[in-house]
């Protein structure tokens, strides 16, 4: 994925109504911009931090600029445009990057899914392969970084995150292959893990989600203000073992 010519920098002022951000541009402006992500923002949002977005040019937009990246503390990079993330997977996939998921030939998006009216991000298939169950993907966004190498999700309550676990418990009750695939918009990120202290019930709901057969899929992202991609796959902890790359599959 590539910023055509590039992201703009400015400076964080505050971020603010969920959804807004003010900035100082680097010729001194106060701009407003879109801030896209619901969460809470830990660790990626402190005034004085450097950011940077980009500029569409739909006219018809209140607020033309968008957030999508901010420099940590710690001098990492962290995408916080959590839009970006199924675009990414799906860059990713069509490349040929997630090795996991090569045997597929079809992607769809945004499938209606399981008795609690959910979506889910793709559905893979290839109907050319009888004997191949077809293969539901949830995303997410991993954002906050613990130090350490750690990043975990979410990074608050997410009714509708524990929504999509169970979803994806009845498809691998099913028969069909499951995965949840975090990706990781953090550079200083190199394991993920629950957020058990944020959302318990969350943490809960993904062991038992790998308990179930669900697969558990992480995959760092390469950042910079030119462009964003997928590189290398991340072990996914939920204790003291590492599961990221001998999760069951079907």
């Amino acid at each position: 994925m590539k910023f055509d010519p590039g992201l703009k920098e400015g400076l964080l002022i505050k971020r603010y109504k969920r959804f807004l951000a003010d900035i100082e541009t680097v010729d001194g402006r106060q701009l407003t911009i879109h801030c896209p992500n619901t969460g809470s923002m830990q660790g990626c949002k402190d005034p004085g931090s450097r950011v940077w977005y980009s500029t569409s040019s739909n006219t018809s937009r209140k607020y033309p600029d968008t957030w999508e990246m901010v420099e940590t503390s710690d001098g990492e990079l962290v995408g916080i445009n959590t839009g970006r993330a199924n675009a990414l997977v799906a860059e990713a996939w069509h490349a040929g990057i997630l090795a996991h998921l090569n045997d597929y030939s079809e992607l769809r998006r945004e499938v209606r899914l399981g008795e609690e009216n959910s979506r889910i991000d793709f559905l893979l298939s290839d109907p050319g392969k009888g004997n191949l169950p077809d293969c539901y993907v949830e995303v997410k966004n991993v954002s906050l970084g613990r130090g350490d190498g750690l990043g975990v999700f979410p990074d608050a309550v997410t009714v509708r995150g524990q929504r999509h676990l169970r979803e994806l418990i009845a498809v691998r009750r099913q028969g069909k292959r499951a995965v949840l695939l975090f990706c990781v918009q953090h550079t200083g990120v190199k394991r993920v893990a629950p957020a058990d202290d944020i959302d318990p019930d969350y943490g809960s709901l993904l062991r038992k989600a790998a308990e179930a057969g669900v697969e558990l899929l992480a995959f760092q992202a390469n950042l910079s203000p030119r462009s964003i991609s997928l590189s290398c796959q991340l072990p996914v902890q939920l204790g003291q073992e590492s599961l990221g790359s001998s999760n069951p599959q079907v």
